[in-house]
């Protein structure tokens, strides 16, 4: 008599990444709705908790709330946890608890906290998230000294806390503060003349965009001798962009005496490459933002929309995507039949990716943005170009605001909550989680076409 065996059900690494972010936004949304976790000790409505829950998993940092003013010690704690899950990511922390539990990895975990990373290969299996972890948590230590150092003077010690809560928040590239004593909702504006601050916030934030491959990249190096083709492009993309988002910033808002018109020039440099390494996924603000001309937020979006680098803690469609993308258009003005980068060239299959979360980002992008241009009060000072700064903002996970946010309806913070969840999960994961059947095509023949283009 034949035996038949039950096919168990086993989940895609797309899927998992998806319902392991739901879960930890449900269960912030939670504990955040407690009286425990406001300073009033009322009940936080609901809806304000799954919108800060969701902004702090998906280490994005748009706010409803000041996060000193709203919330007590506990809820801060529970907003730093959800923003340590969510930058490092939680299929990978589920593995780090498997190892030091002595439990054996499998293939498909390694599988599904690869996936969780961004990374194709699993070489080094358990080494890698042990590594993550590990270093994860030195960066940040001393970041939080730092900062603690710096801070305990003027706020005794809670300054402590305070450089733990920020070390963790920069290095995930979260962009919460707990800088509300200073003025409700003006993040870093009272440090706008500390260097020690901004520069270890930057430091912080440069190292958690670069990536966790970058970071494995450079810890082999001894064994492998040279950097792999991902991090060369990784870290000349993250100069270029660094350099040219700092000269933007010295130039378009030098001689604005709403933000950085009354400083001297080694603070208008300060700021302008702070704003230039937090735009792109971090989200401090030290300037202002939303005093900022609308040229400079012009941009800022350019810069928030490219974002970090693969497996980091930060969003945005990527520095590799935007440079594939150029050598695309550069191989095909020279008339090359293959895309050439630095003397390799690039699979088919990669070109296909590029293209397609480009189109899909910018089909994010944009219903955010129609939704909340048109769930605006009526007589409000947010235009277009401020709806559209936000709607990115929330995409890419950089948390910076125009003002639209604190300004839009409930269809429109409800758009923004999906907003950051697709920037956080990334549009291509998400798709793949919804998909149920993925049968490959095969022995499938189909004819040739051709078609105009341009």
């Amino acid at each position: 008599m034949p035996v038949f065996k039950k096919q168990s059900k086993r989940f895609s690494p797309s899927r998992i990444l998806v319902l392991g972010f739901l879960a930890i936004i449900a269960a912030g949304t939670l504990l955040l709705c407690l009286p425990i976790s406001s300073k009033s000790r009322e009940f936080t409505p609901v809806f304000d908790c799954l919108f800060t829950a969701t902004s702090a998993s998906c280490v994005t940092g748009l706010s409803i709330y000041d996060t000193w003013t709203h919330w007590s010690l506990f809820g801060q704690i529970v907003i730093a946890l959800m923003i340590q899950v969510g930058g490092l990511g939680f299929v990978t922390i589920i593995t780090f608890f498997n190892v030091a539990a002595g439990k054996k990895l499998g293939y498909r975990t390694l599988k599904n906290a690869a996936g969780d990373l961004s990374e194709s290969s699993f070489e080094g299996g358990k080494r890698i998230f042990i590594r993550i972890m590990k270093y994860s948590f030195i960066f940040e230590g001393i970041g939080a000294a730092v900062l603690a150092a710096v801070l305990i003077p003027g706020h005794g010690i809670y300054g402590a806390w305070m450089g733990i809560f920020m070390s963790i928040s920069a290095f995930c590239n979260a962009g919460f503060d707990l800088m509300g004593m200073e003025g409700a909702g003006t993040s870093l504006i009272a440090c706008q003349g500390n260097p020690v601050v901004l520069i270890t916030l930057s430091l912080l934030i440069i190292v958690g965009g670069l990536g966790f491959i970058v970071w494995e990249n450079f810890l082999n190096i001894r064994i492998r001798k040279k950097l792999t083709l991902h991090t060369q492009v990784v870290l000349i993309m993250t100069g270029i962009l660094v350099v040219s988002g700092t000269v933007f910033y010295m130039i378009a808002e030098g001689g604005n005496p709403k933000t950085m018109g009354e400083m001297s020039f080694g603070e208008k440099l300060l700021n302008s490459f702070f704003s230039s390494v937090s735009a792109r996924t971090a989200g401090f603000d030290s300037i202002g933002m939303s005093d900022t001309s609308e040229f400079s937020q012009l941009g800022t979006i350019i810069l928030m929309f490219v974002g970090a680098a693969p497996g980091s803690t930060g969003g945005g469609i990527k520095v590799t995507t935007l440079m594939v993308m150029i050598m695309t258009v550069v191989s095909y003005i020279r008339n090359k039949n293959d895309v050439e980068l630095l003397g390799h060239k690039l699979d088919k299959l990669t070109i296909y990716r590029t293209l397609v979360i480009s189109v899909l980002s910018l089909f994010a992008v944009g219903v955010c943005f129609v939704a909340l241009y048109f769930s605006m009060p009526v007589n409000t000072e947010a235009g277009a170009v401020q709806c559209l700064f936000d709607a990115v903002s929330a995409f890419s996970t950089a948390g910076l605001s125009a003002g639209a946010t604190a300004l839009t309806g409930i269809a429109g913070k409800i758009l923004l909550i999906f907003t950051m969840f697709i920037g956080r999960v990334g549009p291509v994961s998400l798709i793949m989680s919804l998909v149920l059947n993925s049968q490959k095509r095969k022995n499938i023949v189909v004819p040739d076409g051709q078609i105009l283009i341009g």
